[in-house]
């Protein structure tokens, strides 16, 4: 299973993913790029940023 079979698959449970989460689970650095690849695969994905801490990341979940 692809790394981007992995993550549509826990964006599917309506789980939200964050850089960090999916260094963890997936180990993938570029979650970026696999969003975008997603994307274009037909994937409506929803962009949030969160500031914690003084840092700011996205967030992603899929579209309901």
């Amino acid at each position: 299973m692809t790394q981007n079979d992995r993550i549509i698959n826990y964006l599917e449970q309506g789980k939200k993913l964050t850089p960090m989460k999916a260094l963890t689970l997936f180990d993938c650095f570029r979650l970026s790029a696999r969003i975008l690849n997603l994307r274009q695969k037909g994937y409506d994905i929803e962009t949030k940023n969160i500031t914690k801490n003084g840092k700011t990341f996205a967030e992603y979940s899929l579209s309901k």
